[in-house]
């Protein structure tokens, strides 16, 4: 069923089918955290994660996707997103991020997707402060907009609040707080962009799907946030200014002052009440807790 804008509202049946989809990512991921070290090539943790995918019964939604050749995009350092993972050997502080996602089929052959990223440090002790604050305020932003859904579900804000903008508002305000903690700290010079260029989208039958989910505040409304709407949401920060250019390969997208990047995001549904996490092992219940907010999982069929 699709509502006026095109933004496709799943059954309670259908969320259940994407959180299954959502369980093999979250493998997919804590494979990856497993996996990376100093001396991993980016071409072996694709491997890791086609081997997860494969032993889930599942299907990857990047290989092949416009042609792009691995199931897994591994942006290493100023790389923001859709890096081509190859030879390439990690080192000791790369700043790390993996994205990617499976999809399952249903008894009738329609395919569920689910979509998350993390970012890590690669010997995580080596993380420089200025990498520590990219990668612990992109999180952050993914959890403050996370929550800024919850409350819309639960019914507990209106206007702006209880639409999509509620999202980019909640990025923004996120990244402005920890600018002022810097500035407070005297942590002088500390900078963070927000990407503008390439956003979170819709999911269900298709990987992307409307509506676009922007990381940054806009003045015009957006679409109520309603149940039944699937959302991956996912801030994506850099340590210095915005502007990103696309390399030769086609994929691969940098930041053009040569700034670190750092992505994080999840496949949330919303449900009556509040939201499931469905990328997120326990729902979303670690990531929503400083908040007050616990998740709503859809109760088994029985």
């Amino acid at each position: 069923m699709l509502a006026r804008e095109q933004i496709e509202i799943k059954t309670p049946d259908q969320v259940r089918l994407m959180r299954r989809a959502g369980l093999v990512v979250a493998d997919i991921h804590a494979a990856l955290r497993e996996a990376v070290c100093p001396g991993a090539t980016t071409a072996e943790l694709d491997a890791v994660c086609a081997a997860t995918i494969e032993a889930a019964g599942a299907h990857s939604n990047f290989l092949g996707y416009y042609d792009y050749p691995a199931t897994v995009c591994v942006s290493v350092n100023d790389e923001v997103v859709h890096g081509i993972p190859g030879p390439r050997v990690l080192e000791e502080g790369d700043l790390v991020t993996f994205d990617c996602g499976a999809y399952i089929l249903d008894d009738d052959g329609e395919q569920w997707h689910g979509d998350a990223a993390f970012t890590t440090v690669v010997g995580g002790e080596y993380a420089s402060q200025a990498d520590r604050l990219l990668d612990t305020t992109t999180r952050q932003a993914l959890w403050e907009a996370i929550a800024a859904v919850a409350r819309a579900a639960a019914g507990e804000t209106s206007g702006r609040a209880a639409r999509l903008n509620a999202i980019g508002d909640a990025v923004e305000a996120t990244v402005d707080r920890a600018l002022a903690q810097t500035a407070r700290e005297e942590s002088a010079g500390a900078r963070l962009g927000i990407l503008q260029e390439y956003v979170g989208h819709g999911i269900g039958t298709a990987m992307h799907q409307a509506p676009d989910v922007l990381n940054y505040s806009i003045k015009r409304k957006g679409p109520k946030l309603r149940p039944g709407m699937v959302l991956a949401i996912e801030p994506m920060l850099t340590s210095g200014g915005p502007e990103v250019r696309e390399l030769d390969d086609g994929w691969t997208v940098v930041t053009q002052d040569g700034s670190r990047a750092a992505q994080w995001e999840h496949t949330v549904a919303i449900v009556p009440g509040g939201v499931w996490v469905l990328t997120a092992p326990d729902g979303g219940e670690e990531g929503l807790a400083p908040f007050g907010i616990s998740p709503r999982p859809l109760p088994e069929r029985g």
